[in-house]
């Protein structure tokens, strides 16, 4: 799976971070592993730009999703065999997910990767124009983030595991010595 991350926003953010709640999501959905995904981070007067060019809406906007193939999770169902695909693009503001994390209480890192998962979930055709869409749409995107959240820590606890056994391994070489 091939993501790439471009930051023009000058913000600094973990792009590590992005990536990985994108191919955990990708992972999740059932995509092709072999597909690809692009993701810009914009200042907010770009990201104003895109937003009244494309959905006529003035102002910036925290994340606006381009599709490039139109698929659904595990692929095209027409397609003989699922192959590769380049996903689409997902265009984030880090300055307008500050304000939003700010109001919500939490950490732009975490406003960034809900924003990463809504993102995906659009290129992957979901939407939540109508009500049930919504609920639908924002259940799946909830569920995603607490999963990849979960993983998040249980990985760090796994590396925690190991560079303690690696410590232990490391002084009972010397038992051995006379």
């Amino acid at each position: 799976m091939s993501i790439e991350v471009s930051n023009e926003s000058g913000v600094d953010v973990s792009e590590d971070e992005l990536i990985s709640v994108a191919r955990f999501v990708i992972a999740k959905m059932d995509v092709h592993p072999a597909a690809e995904l692009s993701m810009v981070l914009l200042d907010s007067a770009a990201m104003a730009d895109l937003h009244m060019r494309w959905m006529d809406l003035p102002g910036p906007t925290d994340v606006m999703s381009f599709p490039m193939d139109e698929l659904e999770p595990g692929g095209r169902p027409d397609a003989p065999e699922p192959g590769p695909a380049m996903l689409g693009d997902i265009v984030l503001c880090p300055e307008f997910a500050e304000q939003q994390a700010a109001k919500a209480g939490h950490s732009l890192g975490q406003e960034l990767a809900l924003l990463t998962v809504h993102g995906v979930l659009h290129l992957l055709g979901y939407d939540h124009a109508e009500p049930d869409e919504e609920k639908e749409m924002f259940a799946l995107q909830r569920q995603l983030l607490e999963e990849w959240v979960a993983a998040q820590v249980e990985s760090y606890h796994a590396d925690r595991q190991s560079q303690k056994d690696q410590r232990l391994l490391d002084k009972s070489r010397y038992f051995d010595e006379p």
